[in-house]
């Protein structure tokens, strides 16, 4: 390796000089080093630079008996010695700055003070030595030999860097990781190299070791100042991204507050703006939104009733029914609120929503009568958002709409007063937030209830179910005996909203319907049941009152137990897809501690008499598949029709009296199961889709793309209700290729396309009949 090394040492010191060359020109180039750094560094390349230059020379003369060779070779070995001393002056100085610049050092250690000293006095030996012989001599031919004190040349070389060592290991943690390896080298490469050198004649391998580690030095420092710099960039980032989220919270916090002050016109109003926004956020983000754009979303659609602000008061508070010139008035909102948010030049998305979010989807909309794509998409969002929290909130005039009729709305408008894609968004929304409700946030009736008249207040309904339950209650008259009627009484009735309502209008819109009152010592009254039942019991000793109810299909059981008295009283309802609630009230009484437990027993069929026979709608002559009644969501269904190329079903469907919603209606299910029904041994739903122009928007094992268009035959939904529940005649079109089910069906103008992919080539694929409040007959495999 070292005769390698004699053989090409010179083309390495010339590569090496030039590596310096190069260094100290980029080093000239630097800005982002200190002047002191800079001109310290500049300082040890140069030294490194000159020492191997002139240690070249040495070789290049060494054996040249000329005039010239005499004075490089004295010239060049005095600049050797010279010089080496100076790389750890070099160093020195470099340690020094690294200490008071990183570590902040203002004392410096006196070591490093101490290597200062002795490198200069190495320096000043080097002169000695030149004109003593103590180093080295020169014989006739020029040639270098070794002189008696030779060894003493590397004290200082050697001395110097391990006490500077101490102090870098001392202070290692104020240097990062690349600088202290480079300063590790530094120290210990070239003394390595001077044991070795110390043993072989004629390589120069200290000197070439010094100019590396020089360069090693600058290099790393780069390493480590890009780590810095990195750094730095991330906290800057950083800092950037707390000022920004200072400046949207300052500018939340404003919005949030003007929106406040607006709202503050409207009892009924406050809370709309925010709700309106997290809708209208959640929409954006189900459409694949960005993050920023869903943000934009939010705050366009917090601020998007600003314009309230320059409504009167007397329009806003009227109590009744709004005038017609109270609508033109309100119909100024989008101007006044564009006008408000135009100065807000750096976030001009606010003002689309403002000024937009009225418009319709079908051009009717004010106040530019913009129609589709004109709409911007932001205002579109906000517009369904607006919709869903308005239906949803009372009114001066009239009380909050229950979800299912927003739903409904949202289906029957798509494409007319909404975008489709967002009105669709709006149904997932809601139908998730009912799952979630029901399940987390049942209704329980109050604790406590005050009645002076009959009926002045009713509890929350307890839903009569197949699992028994046990409603106790006390119960306090509020007159004395014999100046008055007081007793405690049960309103049985069915209300989407699970309450007793007595005004036409709420009534009509939660769809309620009263089937009787009951008491406790006095037969009940029917009103919408199809019969009642009561039957005395034997009189039991208690002190309160109790109730057990249950229920089975169509009809319910009541057991009352009050002081001396008990009875037990069968209710029929109209229908099994009727709901049924027990409300607790009275006259002249105060009822308290009022509970409600689930007795665990779930009631057997048959166990409660039944006094009518069931309401049918399927007694009519069957087809291919039996006649089917489905009286609740999904309750009843056909068998599966095997799917193995193209087929066409047919049906005659008709609503039950009681279906009042769109989707009251039959419903299509692709499927497989071992026996071929639904619910069967490994059963598998690819798509349910309901003809109303709905899926029911669950994740399925399978891709579909589902298609919807109202053709220009479409009656209107009021037409198409109407139709459903006379009876129509349905033809479905089912097709298999391979792993995709085709599914089309056309009526009353509206089509459906259904197409499933990814199905199991050795699967079979069944289609089945089900819906919600529908009969199903004259079932055709055509």
């Amino acid at each position: 390796m070292f005769d390698l090394i004699r053989t090409y040492q010179l083309n390495l010191m010339l590569m090496l000089c030039g590596s310096c060359i190069i260094l100290i020109f980029l080093l000239l180039q630097t800005r982002f080093l200190s002047r002191t750094r800079k001109m310290i560094l500049l300082f040890m390349l140069i030294v490194a630079f000159f020492l191997l230059w002139f240690d070249r020379k040495a070789y290049l003369y060494a054996g040249d008996p000329g005039r010239m060779a005499y004075v490089m070779v004295r010239v060049s070995n005095f600049m050797v010695f010279f010089l080496t001393s100076g790389i750890v002056l070099g160093f020195n100085l470099f340690l020094v700055d690294l200490l008071r610049q990183e570590g902040k050092l203002t004392a410096i250690p006196r070591r490093l003070k101490l290597t200062g000293i002795l490198a200069v006095i190495g320096m000043l030996m080097a002169v000695v030595a030149a004109f003593t012989g103590l180093y080295y001599t020169f014989d006739a031919s020029n040639v270098y030999h070794r002189g008696t004190g030779f060894l003493a040349a590397y004290i200082i070389p050697v001395l110097c860097p391990i006490v500077q060592f101490t102090v870098v290991r001392q202070y290692r943690k104020l240097f990062g990781k690349w600088t202290y390896i480079s300063l590790v080298l530094y120290i210990f490469v070239p003394i390595i190299c001077g044991l070795i050198q110390i043993k072989t004649y004629g390589i120069s391998i200290v000197n070439m070791s010094m100019v590396a580690v020089s360069v090693s030095l600058y290099i790393f420092m780069y390493l480590d100042l890009d780590n810095t710099l990195i750094r730095a960039h991330e906290i800057e980032v950083e800092t950037m991204k707390r000022e920004h989220e200072r400046m949207r919270r300052l500018f939340d916090q404003t919005a949030t507050a003007f929106v406040s002050a607006v709202e503050k016109k409207d009892a009924f109003a406050k809370g709309n703006a925010l709700r309106t926004a997290n809708y209208a956020r959640r929409v954006a983000k189900y459409a694949g939104k960005s993050d920023e754009e869903c943000e934009q979303v939010y705050y366009a659609a917090l601020l998007h009733d600003v314009g309230m602000i320059g409504i009167p008061d007397a329009v806003i508070k009227r109590e009744g029914d709004p005038e017609r010139q109270d609508y033109e008035i309100m119909r100024t909102r989008p101007m006044i609120g564009d006008e408000i948010l135009s100065n807000i030049e750096e976030y001009p998305y606010l003002r689309l929503g403002a000024r937009y979010s009225h418009e319709r989807y079908n051009g009717t909309g004010y106040p530019n009568g913009l129609k589709g794509d004109e709409i911007p998409e932001i205002a579109r969002i906000i517009a369904v958002a607006d919709a869903y929290v308005t239906m949803t909130t009372k009114k001066h005039y009239r009380d909050a709409k229950p979800d299912f009729v927003a739903r409904e709305t949202f289906i029957k408008e798509a494409g007319e007063a909404f975008d489709p894609q967002f009105a669709e968004i709006m149904v997932r929304i809601i139908d998730k937030d009912s799952n979630e409700n029901q399940k987390n946030a049942p209704l329980e009736p109050e604790e406590e209830i005050t009645c002076r008249d009959y009926r002045q207040t009713v509890t929350v309904g307890i839903a009569a179910e197949e699992r028994e339950k046990r409603i106790g209650f006390s119960f306090e008259p509020l007159v004395e005996s014999g100046q008055g009627f007081a007793a405690p009484s049960l309103v049985i009735f069915d209300s989407y909203d699970a309450r007793c309502h007595d005004d036409e209008k709420t009534i009509k819109a939660y769809h309620y319907l009263e089937y009787a009152e009951l008491w406790f010592d006095r037969p009940g009254i029917t009103t919408g049941a199809r019969r009642i039942e009561e039957t005395e019991g034997k009189a039991e000793d208690q002190d309160g009152y109790e109730i057990l109810l249950g229920r089975c299909k169509d009809h319910i059981r009541l057991v009352l137990r009050s002081p001396g008295k008990t009875k037990e009283v069968i209710v029929a309802l109209p229908s099994v897809s009727k709901s049924a609630y027990v409300g607790l009230t009275g006259e002249n009484c105060r009822l308290h501690h009022i509970n409600v437990q689930s007795t665990e027993r779930r009631i057997a069929p048959g166990e409660i008499k039944r006094i009518i026979k069931p309401v049918s709608y399927i007694e009519h002559l069957e087809s291919d598949l039996p006649n089917v009644q489905v009286d609740t969501w999904r309750s009843a269904s056909t068998e599966g029709i095997e799917i193995t190329g193209k087929v066409r079903v047919g049906v005659h469907t008709m609503s039950l009296p009681g279906a009042d919603l769109i989707w009251h209606c039959p419903y299509l299910v692709l499927f497989t199961s071992d026996d071929g029904r639904i619910k069967g041994e490994n059963y598998i739903e690819y798509q349910m889709i309901k003809l109303n122009g709905e899926d029911d928007g669950a994740d399925k094992p399978c891709e579909n793309r589902f298609t919807t268009k109202k053709e220009a035959d479409f009656v209107g939904w009021d037409n198409w209700m109407k139709q459903n529940l006379e009876g129509m005649d349905c033809e479905v079109s089912v097709e298999r290729r391979g792993d995709k089910v085709i599914l089309r069906t056309t009526n009353l103008g509206l089509s459906i396309e259904n197409i499933t992919t990814g199905i199991e080539p050795a699967k079979k694929v069944y289609l089945a009949l089900t819906g919600d409040l529908v009969a199903l007959t004259d079932i055709r495999i055509l």
